[in-house]
């Protein structure tokens, strides 16, 4: 994946790490997996570019690390 990633990779990505939906509320996703305290929040909206910054803080958040090289 080079730089740029939308909102279906990343819960794709987010998928592929053992996360899994436990709660939606509009197009507020949470997402959690067994081994992590955390809820990971997704502002879900499809195909559009997610904001670097916010993409870093979900995967940084979810302990995973991006393959791109950055």
């Amino acid at each position: 994946m080079r730089g740029k990633m939308t909102f279906n990779e990343l819960v794709r990505l987010l998928e592929k790490h053992g996360f899994k939906i436990v709660k939606e509320k509009g197009s507020i996703r949470y997402y959690a997996k067994p081994g992590c305290e955390k809820l990971i929040r997704v502002d879900y909206h499809g195909s559009k570019e997610i904001p670097t910054g916010t993409c870093h803080a979900i995967l940084k958040a979810a302990g995973i690390k991006k393959s791109s090289g950055e």
